[in-house]
């Protein structure tokens, strides 16, 4: 489910790209241009879970995807990449000594290093990591895990359509794209009431965090920031930078102005060429970006 780009992008683009979230559906036809759609889903059609079933009403669900599928040219190639909300999964980064070169191997240790801390069965799950380049002899390799239930349902309307989903990741690991690789910096991206944040050292990714805030007010926001700051300066030996903003919406300035203020460094909104990101379309817009970049 984690986006191996590199790999990936060897061959041709996919026709379209979907990016979901409890709002709805963000779609991007991939061609000279991309053209960007948007399906809004009725409340309730969809309830983002790491741990129980996300798909409510499958018949409104299918719906939006069929009126978005059927925008489609008529190409023959129909793999799609299809980008999931951060809070349908579970990513981490796990920090190894010395990483085997065997790709069962990895897979092996990687679910033993998980079982401990992911609240379902890791032996059955969906499971993509990608190891990172070694720092000071440290392998951090990146992990997503989700019950193969959850992503089956999300992928189901997709393939009925006659999209199969030939990439599939979550939103904040495609947003990257959108982040400088420069210096130590934070990415605080907030769906909903729901806040990733991200840590990344140059193009090294540190940390990540999902959770599920009280609610999405600023404070709860900052209550979670300030922590991370302190973690990042005690085990990186230096504070962060900057703190890239995604998801906030009309209180992104008010949001920019009290964190530079309060937590002491440079805030800036994430930005993109073809619109703004948000809490909808953050992922897909790093997913257009790369394939810009690698085309």
């Amino acid at each position: 489910m984690l986006d191996k780009l590199k790999s990936i992008l060897q061959d041709p683009p996919p026709a379209m790209a979907f990016e979901i979230s409890e709002a709805g559906i963000a779609a991007a036809r991939i061609g000279a241009t991309a053209e960007l759609q948007w399906q809004p889903l009725k409340p309730g059609t969809l309830s983002v879970s790491p741990l129980k079933e996300n798909v409510i009403d499958a018949g409104e669900f299918s719906e939006a995807v069929r009126s978005l599928a059927a925008t489609q040219s008529t190409r023959k190639r129909k793999d799609v990449a299809l980008i999931l909300p951060d809070f349908s999964t579970r990513t981490t980064v796990l920090d190894f000594d010395s990483f085997p070169s065997d790709a069962k191997e990895q897979a092996s240790l990687v679910r033993f290093r998980l079982k401990r801390s992911v609240p379902f069965d890791v032996e059955s799950a969906a499971l993509s990591f990608v190891a990172q380049p070694a720092v000071a002899g440290r392998v951090d390799v990146v992990v997503t895990v989700a019950p193969i239930e959850i992503v089956a349902r999300y992928e189901a309307p997709f393939r009925a359509a006659g999209l199969m989903p030939g990439l599939v990741t979550t939103s904040s690991m495609a947003a990257l794209e959108l982040a400088p690789e420069a210096g130590l910096s934070l990415i605080a991206k907030l769906t909903g009431d729901v806040l990733t944040v991200l840590v990344r050292d140059k193009a090294t990714l540190r940390l990540v965090r999902c959770l599920e805030l009280q609610s999405s007010d600023l404070d709860d926001v900052a209550a979670v920031l300030l922590p991370t700051l302190v973690y990042v300066e005690d085990n990186l030996g230096r504070p962060a930078e900057t703190l890239l903003l995604c998801g906030f919406g009309d209180r992104s300035v008010e949001a920019q102005d009290r964190f530079q203020s309060e937590l002491g460094l440079n805030v800036e909104p994430m930005r993109s060429a073809l619109a703004m990101p948000g809490e909808t379309n953050a992922g897909l817009l790093g997913y257009l970006r790369s394939i810009a970049r690698n085309n």
